[in-house]
């Protein structure tokens, strides 16, 4: 065989290597499950429950919930147009108003579910919308620093969330803005505790993608291409021996990402296939109970990205989704299990045996031994559920934030109101910075 033939014949075997990342149809009723446990997230209209994450995921899911998406996205739009009109309309002394205004991920999530119905916002309440998140993205910016040694007041995930919100509506934001986050691609910024933030590093690069087939930001053309392969390179290098990106709570969005490739790559195929496998063996186990969570995952099995949004198709035939049917147990006295519950960051340190029924939550845990005494503890409520914001009076600093661990040292990947401890299990609130 001649030399070409050889190279001929190399070249077309490393072709036949390289994959891309697909998501076989997922069995119908599984997804029809887990959209089913977004509908009674649906009817809690009240401020602090909306989460447009939800109607996003739905409409970039293959289910629909009729009605319901209707009243969802109407409520929607009451609460952030007043929202922001008060805020725009009142003196900094209101703090009623000051509350209820939006953070920066909320109106970028706010965008993203108007660009799910088919509209690009505009107008004047339109343009406010736009103005505001721009002067978010500012103020970050100037919170980075000129010099990058500073850190963003929300998290590199809003940052990037922000700028794929206004990408998707077609808004331009300055280089410099765009630059701040290319910058912490390139030097290993999205990291949490010295790890690889693997759902960080997906936003930053939904984000890039987007701005890429935008062509939104031309003069960083280049550079937003290398970041792009660099957080999909970053992300593969993340993955687990069971198939998760980082975790089986990352997985979603990652995911995302990297059906949004438009090149092969050796391997992607492959690893695609081990996370859809992890992720559907998670489904079964019933890990995906969280609202947020689980509007993420819901357009990875469709085979949907947010940067879908660019474009969307609001034709497509979806499932019409039903309530699931109710099934009428038999009243049993409830099992009760003992939770170890221990807070070291506090003088004198808290340590109790706290009773609760089985499947208590940890959050049913803290109400319990806040009921028995000795032990108290506040919540902020944000998209992922309650938050933890002080606990035995010791509030939250600039740049920390009171960490779950499973003892001795296993951080929880659910939050209070999700994850469920097992009878003789400890549970430890450490305050930490990052």
């Amino acid at each position: 065989m001649g030399h070409l033939a050889v190279l001929l014949f190399l070249l077309g075997s490393l072709g036949a290597l390289a994959e891309r990342c697909e998501m076989p149809e997922v069995d119908s009723k599984l997804v029809e499950m887990l959209g089913q446990h977004l509908l009674p997230w649906m009817e809690q209209l009240s401020q602090e429950k909306l989460n447009p994450s939800i109607y996003v995921g739905l409409r970039l899911s293959s289910l629909q919930a009729k009605g319901k998406e209707a009243l969802y996205l109407h409520s929607l739009k009451l609460h952030y147009q007043q929202s922001l009109l008060g805020s725009a309309s009142s003196d900094g002394d209101d703090n009623s108003n000051f509350q209820a205004k939006p953070t920066m991920g909320q109106l970028a999530l706010y965008l993203l579910a108007l660009r799910a119905n088919c509209e690009f916002v505009g107008g004047h309440k339109g343009d406010r919308l736009v103005s505001q998140l721009k002067r978010f993205l500012e103020d970050e910016k100037r919170a980075i620093g000129h010099n990058h040694k500073g850190h963003p007041h929300t998290s590199y995930y809003q940052y990037g969330l922000a700028i794929l919100a206004l990408c998707v509506h077609q808004k331009r934001v300055h280089n410099s803005v765009v630059g701040k986050l290319l910058h912490a691609v390139e030097h290993d910024h999205p990291l949490h505790q010295g790890h690889l933030s693997v759902d960080t590093a997906a936003m930053a690069g939904l984000a890039f993608t987007c701005l890429e087939r935008s062509n939104l930001n031309p003069e960083q053309r280049e550079r937003i291409t290398l970041a792009i392969r660099t957080v999909r390179e970053n992300i593969l290098r993340a993955q687990t021996p069971e198939g998760y990106f980082g975790n089986i709570y990352s997985t979603p969005l990652a995911m995302q990402l990297l059906m949004t490739s438009s090149v092969s790559r050796v391997g992607l195929g492959t690893a695609c296939q081990k996370a859809r496998a992890a992720l559907l063996a998670g489904l079964q186990d019933g890990a995906f109970q969280n609202a947020l969570m689980i509007s993420q995952l819901l357009p990875a099995l469709n085979h949907k990205s947010y940067v879908d949004l660019i474009s969307p198709d609001c034709l497509a035939t979806r499932a019409l989704l039903e309530p699931a049917t109710e099934t009428h147990l038999q009243t049993q006295v409830p099992e009760y299990i003992r939770v170890m519950l221990k807070v070291s960051s506090v003088l004198p340190p808290y340590k109790h045996s706290i009773p609760v029924p089985a499947g208590s939550s940890l959050e049913d845990v803290l109400n319990k031994a806040q009921e028995l005494g000795r032990f108290t503890y506040e919540t902020q409520a944000s998209l992922s559920g309650p938050y933890l914001i002080s606990v035995m009076g010791k509030k939250v600093g600039k740049r920390e934030f009171w960490q779950l661990l499973q003892a001795p040292d296993t951080p929880l990947l659910q939050g209070i109101a999700d994850y469920r401890p097992k009878d003789g299990e400890t549970i430890e609130l450490r305050l930490v910075s990052w």
